[in-house]
């Protein structure tokens, strides 16, 4: 819920922040059905007006880059070998942590520090043991808590340009609606928790140890699965997976894990319907080549679930906690039943809506690391309006004061809509941002990508034509 802020004041800006002619425009597939949900409407055609410019068969398609994401992309892959910190050490951590019984609630004297590594081994070099990492993790409570757990899972950016070679680097798969979270089994227990930390489920599962049932190898392994659960079939639906009987995959590339991901859960009977040592059913998220049959697939294609949209992995990428433009979300209103952001009521606003944090020098900042500044608030009017550092604040933003400069979003003015409550956890992303505006401006269409897939193809089929040759 928005809590309303009677003042509404404008923010200044910080100042931070073998040839194959397409003798036609590209067109998507003749029919795209709506398959948000089994049973909905099915809309005729694509709108004539939506289709992608005209451009050179020859040339590779290229739509105006917004947004230097594509630069992000080759840093992350680039830096990623880089980071191979001890992958065992951190799934071990992870898994105590969600193990751990729920720290307890909020309190201003909060720790700012994560629970130590579970595998800091003691005096005595014994590991510690999950009654240790539930002690530390205790003392993370309220925003750093849930902040801590967020930090964890891997989140998308938001696609605002389509990358190159779309169809040799990338899978995609229909994103299911749903409440995003980690689910850990070990020591005959399975425990979900959302991305705040909050725990979804506690529950039997045929995972491996997941319940006291049919335990096997040492009770302390674990498995950790990146999940949305979809309320509807009460299904949760794995999305990447972590770890695998103590095996890490944190290292592993994105291709690896999805591999492992159909293969383990052929040897359990997770995917079974719901039984006394089984509550909720586990069924893998179908993963395709980012080829024009498998943007198909995953946009139209028929779900069990609800379809948000469509999400992206770079096949090469690790499995990285946070925001990474390594895996990427992109939708539209017909694979989506929510394109723009909406307000507290749940309509859609006149005017773009951002998220931003208050930082102790007053800026206003989003959730990227480093984060960015969109403005900045002075100290009489945060302490008139009783904000503290850390707050999340709900601000309006005018079309004529946003500028696109060299890939980097300009926000003149910012209006103070409101603050957030503490069911959020983060502030909107810049990726996000630029998704939004966008969205209501020129969005990146379906067409866009079916073009840039098809370029692809041909520029593979132009260099095996002259190394044939």
């Amino acid at each position: 819920m928005l809590e309303s802020v009677s003042d509404r004041v404008p923010v200044p800006n910080s100042g931070e922040r073998k040839e194959n002619r397409i003798t036609q425009p590209v067109s998507v597939w003749p029919r795209i059905k709506d398959h948000r949900h089994k049973g909905a409407p099915v809309p005729e055609a694509v709108n004539p007006a939506m289709a992608p410019p005209q451009h050179d068969p020859r040339r590779p398609y290229k739509r105006p880059a917004i947004s230097d994401q594509q630069r992000r992309r080759d840093s992350a892959l680039h830096t990623q070998s880089a980071r191979r910190a001890d992958a065992q050490a951190r799934a071990r951590s992870l898994a105590n942590s969600l193990l751990s019984p729920q720290p307890p609630p909020s309190s201003p004297a909060a720790s700012d520090q994560p629970p130590p590594s579970p595998d800091a081994r003691d005096e005595r070099g014994h590991d510690p043991t999950v009654a240790d990492v539930a002690s530390a993790t205790a003392k993370l409570r309220g925003p750093d808590q849930r902040r801590w757990f967020a930090r964890q899972i891997m989140l998308p950016e938001w696609m605002v340009d389509a990358p190159p070679h779309l169809a040799r680097d990338w899978h995609v798969s229909a994103r299911p609606a749903g409440k995003r979270c980690m689910v850990v089994s070990s020591n005959g227990i399975t425990i979900s928790r959302l991305r705040n930390g909050t725990i979804l489920h506690r529950f039997p599962s045929a995972l491996p140890n997941g319940s006291k049932r049919g335990l096997s190898g040492p009770a302390s392994s674990y498995s950790i699965l990146d999940c949305i659960f979809h309320e509807p079939d009460e299904t949760y639906y794995i999305v990447d997976m972590i770890c695998w009987r103590g095996y890490s995959l944190y290292d592993c590339t994105a291709e690896f894990r999805f591999f492992w991901v159909n293969s383990k859960l052929m040897e359990t009977s997770a995917g079974d319907p719901p039984s006394t040592y089984h509550r909720y059913r586990f069924s893998a998220v179908p993963m395709y080549e980012s080829t024009l049959d498998g943007l198909q697939a995953a946009y139209s294609g028929s779900t069990p679930y609800v379809k948000d949209g469509l999400l992206f992995y770079n096949k090469h990428a690790h499995y990285q906690a946070g925001i990474t433009p390594l895996t990427l979300v992109w939708k539209d209103n017909i694979c989506s039943q929510y394109l723009l952001d909406t307000d507290s009521e749940g309509q859609v606003p006149t005017e773009q809506h951002v998220v931003l944090e208050l930082q102790e020098d007053g800026k206003l900042v989003t959730s990227d690391d480093p984060p960015i500044a969109f403005g900045s608030l002075d100290n009489e009017f945060i302490q008139k309006s009783n904000l503290r550092p850390g707050n999340l604040l709900r601000f309006s933003v005018r079309d004529e004061s946003v500028k696109l400069v060299d890939g980097k979003m300009e926000i003149g003015e910012l209006q103070l809509a409101g603050k957030l409550n503490r069911s959020r956890t983060f502030a909107d992303s810049l990726s996000k941002v630029l998704f939004q505006y966008a969205a209501r401006h020129a969005p990146l269409r379906i067409e866009d990508l079916v073009a840039s897939v098809q370029s692809n193809s041909m520029e593979i089929e132009s260099t095996d034509v002259e190394m044939q040759g």
